[in-house]
Parts: C-alpha cells; structure tokens; sequence
C-alpha cells in the first residue's frame, strides 16, 4: 500500500514559483532563434524517449552522446541571447507588460499624417509579443529614446542618415533606426520595398507596422500577415490603439 503523501503550502508555493519562471521564460524566448532551438531539442528528446523504448541501440547511444554536452554547446552558442534575458529579467518586473502609451500613439499618428502630405517615405515597427532584438542588433542603429513626432521627422527626413530602413518601437521608446526587415513575396500585386518589408515583418512575427508611401502619400499598416490601406488619421489612431 502507498504511503500517504503530505501536501501543504510550501509544495504548492514550489510549484507557482517554477510555473512563473517558466512563463517569464518562454515569453523571453518568443520569436528568438533560442526558442527554435528548444524545438529542436524537444524533438531530439523524443527521439531518445522513442528509440530507447523499442530497443534501438545505437540511435539510443549517440543521442546519449550528445545530450552529455549540450549544455556546454548552449551556453556557448547563445551566450549573447542568455545574457540580454538575464538583463531583461532584471529590469521589468515579473508581471507587468509594457504597453505603447496613448500619447506615444498620438505622437507616432501626428508624424505619419504629416509626412504623408509631404510624401515622405515611412516604415514604423510596434514590437509586440515576438522580440526583435536580433534584428536590432544585425542591423539597426540602436537610439532608446523616447517617442515624439519631431524624432520621427527628423529620422524619415529624405536626407537624414537614418532615414532608410525602419524604426523599431519597443517597451514605448524608440529602440532603434536604420533597420532592414525581410521582405514579403509579393506576386500579382504592386508593392513597393517598404510595403514588402511591412508584410515580411508582420508575417514573422506579432508586430503591427505602419507605412507611409513615398510616392502615394498613404498611410498603411501591416498586421498578422495583412495590409489595411488607404488609413487617415483617425482609423490609424484607432487601429493603433486597439492592436497597442
């Protein structure tokens, strides 16, 4: 007969405290190349778990191989992904989730609309669930400031350094400019660069992306692998606040 099992607070607290690391975790690793790994890992695993069960020896060895050094290969590989979830971890609170502010989406709207009737050329990027940190670090120019109309302008202006590519808004600061985003297919219809890149992004990841046509003067945005065009103000303020 089994033995009784006691169970009190001090298990129970055990278990909420992993689950939230856990959680925290996971939500670091979205849309990083550490979480595909993980995948892989996962399969790899059941892999193990299936050709140990049915007698496969020698599949069963090699992967007891290279399970015994995984862990020093992680660490060596993502040495620079652990790091920047360790500071993250570290710097926001287990709990909250930072949102873009309504002023910050009035600041963004107020420039868009502007360089539309200017017909300046626009590619703004919401990070949202899916980090986009190695893209920042590829190839933007990090900035961390705080969101205004006139740092907008002043980035898309036609001949300002920065000015080609896209400006990644994260945490409601303005992360980084300058940045290139992988492009879309766009077979059978007339997009141009920014609005492929817009599509390309959006279907990456959870990012809303907003566009201004160099040529057309409109307002776009990129959402969930969709292209809502031909917004004015309003609509995008809207749209922008009900995604944010």
């Amino acid at each position: 007969m089994l033995e009784h099992i006691a169970f009190d607070w001090r298990d129970a607290l055990d278990i909420a405290v992993v689950a939230v690391l856990l959680y925290q975790v996971i939500q670091m690793l979205r849309g990083s190349r550490a979480l595909t790994v993980l995948m892989g890992l996962g399969l790899l695993t059941l892999l193990y778990i299936i050709a140990n069960a049915v007698g496969m020896y020698t599949l069963t060895w090699l992967l007891e191989h290279v399970f015994g050094s995984l862990f020093i290969l992680i660490v060596v590989i993502f040495q620079a992904d652990i790091r920047q979830a360790l500071g993250e971890m570290g710097a926001r609170s287990l709990f909250h989730k930072d949102n873009v502010k309504r002023g910050s989406v009035e600041e963004v709207v107020t420039a868009c609309v502007e360089m539309a009737r200017l017909h300046v050329g626009v590619l703004i990027v919401f990070e949202r669930g899916t980090r986009l940190g190695d893209m920042v670090k590829r190839e933007g120019v990090r900035l961390d400031a705080r969101i205004s109309r006139q740092l907008l302008m002043n980035i898309f202006y036609p001949k300002a350094p920065l000015h080609d590519g896209a400006v990644i808004i994260s945490h409601d600061r303005v992360t980084a400019a300058a940045c290139i985003l992988p492009l879309a297919e766009a077979k059978g219809q007339n997009f141009g660069t920014r609005h492929r890149a817009a599509l390309g992004i959006a279907r990456e990841s959870d990012a809303a992306v907003v566009v201004v046509s160099e040529e057309r003067g409109e307002i776009s945005l990129a959402f969930k692998g969709e292209l809502m065009r031909s917004l004015d103000g309003p609509r995008l303020r809207q749209v922008l606040n009900e995604i944010l």
